[in-house]
């Protein structure tokens, strides 16, 4: 039996992300303002609309196309073929609370994954028509034109976002957290979608982000886009409790040692 071609190269891969997410942004926009829920997840504030659903069809469709036989990894639809050394890792609408309330801010993010690793990645902010993207050594692009994260030098220059838990229990420590931060850095924000939050910090927009409790669709493409923009990025591992932080290098132990709950 013939080994399965190999996947498409980093930068190959970029691309068809891009393409791809543009694609379901198309679809998303015209729903703004005319969305319900449809239903929850995890928790009463974890919700899911129609239009969540339809874009993560449109874009498993245009995948398949693209690249047959490879993995699927949706934040709605679960994983399809799990065994493939490319995996797509797609959240069709991240930052749907925003979208449900008309707030806008929210985006679609696809990465890829070739054996493990995250090789590119595309961000697009609907509204805004913004495409962040990225592809492994190759630097991150805005609109394809490249782009660095900032040079703020110390935390209490530095402008930083966050975002919360959908469990309850976490929510008090999250809050504590940013309370103790709101002391220690210039300003704190929190916009609702994690992957536009990470691809500010590639942009130089926000000078540091962090949360806990994501989920992979979440934080795989803005992650790959923020490091590649030359951010320092620690992603989840039983070290540092599930916690995602991207900043620039000189304030990046600073923010770390500031958003540890031991240090409550």
């Amino acid at each position: 039996m013939a080994d399965p071609p190999a996947p498409p190269t980093p930068a190959e891969l970029e691309g068809i992300a891009a393409e791809t997410a543009q694609a379901a942004a198309a679809v998303i926009s015209p729903a703004y303002g005319n969305a319900s829920a449809v239903g929850r997840k995890s928790s009463p504030t974890d919700v899911v609309t129609q239009t969540d659903l339809r874009a993560e069809e449109l874009v498993k469709r245009l995948l398949h196309e693209r690249t047959p036989g490879a993995g699927f990894i949706g934040e709605e639809g679960g994983k399809s073929v799990p065994a493939a050394r490319l995996q797509w890792v797609v959240d069709p609408l991240d930052g749907t609370i925003n979208f449900l309330y008309g707030v806008p801010l929210f985006a679609v993010s696809i990465a890829a994954a070739v054996d493990g690793e995250v090789v590119a990645g595309a961000v697009v902010d609907v509204l805004r028509n913004e495409l962040f993207s990225a592809h492994l050594d190759g630097g991150a692009r805005l609109g394809g034109k490249p782009i660095s994260a900032s040079p703020c030098a110390a935390l209490a220059d530095a402008l930083v976002a966050t975002g919360f838990s959908y469990r309850a229990e976490l929510r008090s420590l999250q809050g504590e957290v940013a309370q103790r931060l709101l002391s220690r850095a210039r300003d704190l924000r929190c916009f609702g979608s994690a992957a536009l939050e990470l691809c500010w910090v590639a942009a130089a927009r926000l000078d540091g982000y962090f949360q806990r409790d994501t989920e992979l669709w979440d934080r795989a493409a803005g992650a790959l886009i923020a490091q590649e923009a030359g951010a320092r990025v620690e992603l989840p591992c039983p070290e540092n409790r599930d916690l995602v932080i991207a900043a620039t290098h000189d304030i990046f132990d600073d923010l770390w040692a500031a958003v540890q709950f031991e240090a409550a």
